[in-house]
């Protein structure tokens, strides 16, 4: 049976692959990018999804990010990074979950980061809104226990994707060294993810199938974060 599923950040890198790969499947897939929805926006949200009707899936993807040591990280790209990874999350689970409580059946997945479960240098607003995200995953899926609705999220390491570029260019320019070496050689994989194969991990976890699976962080690195 095809199911409405919603992809934030759905237009290119992670949301993308996520978006075909359950096209792929026979879903019915709307692919929002912030032209369509800006998910910081609650009037915005709300409207958005009061125009689509009953959701069966929702992947809060949508996420940006800025590194800086703390000293030097601007308020505006630490309440920038917690409005969209933290709060946009926030907002779309918020707009579908009464929907898919009344119907007793659905599935949140949230595209975090192995930021979430671990700290890293120079990402002190990145770190804390991915936390967030994890800690709203686990909150809403004590809230559907026992339920037909899950809440669960991935926690990939660095993907090739075009903001994995910006970091890529930023270790570059600030560094010398090869960038995307250096990535690599923080993951036991020592390699980037390809958006491919966090987007296995999303349909995973929203697979009717997965029913028993409720508040995990499925971690994609290879095995360095336990």
């Amino acid at each position: 049976m095809s199911r409405l599923v919603v992809v934030t950040g759905g237009t290119r890198g992670i949301g993308a692959a996520v978006a075909a790969r359950f096209r792929a499947a026979g879903d019915e897939v709307v692919a929002v990018g912030r032209a369509e929805c800006d998910v910081t926006d609650e009037d915005a949200v709300a409207a958005f999804f009061a125009g689509l009707g009953p959701v069966d899936v929702l992947v809060n993807n949508a996420g940006i990010s800025t590194s800086a040591p703390l000293a030097r990280t601007r308020l505006a790209d630490w309440e920038a990074q917690l409005a969209v990874n933290a709060t946009g999350a926030f907002l779309c689970t918020r707009a579908v979950l009464p929907g898919m409580s009344s119907r007793d059946s659905g599935r949140i997945v949230t595209v975090a980061s192995v930021a979430g479960r671990v700290g890293f240098r120079y990402t002190s607003g990145y770190t804390a809104s991915k936390h967030a995200a994890v800690g709203l995953t686990r909150a809403v899926a004590a809230e559907v226990a026992g339920t037909g609705v899950t809440s669960n999220a991935v926690c990939p390491g660095y993907v090739r994707t075009d903001m994995t570029d910006q970091t890529v260019r930023r270790i570059e320019e600030r560094t010398g060294r090869d960038g995307e070496a250096a990535l690599a050689a923080m993951s036991p994989l020592g390699r980037l993810l390809e958006p491919d194969e966090v987007a296995f991990a999303v349909a995973f976890l929203a697979a009717p199938e997965a029913g028993a699976v409720n508040g995990q962080t499925l971690v994609l690195d290879g095995g360095g974060v336990q």
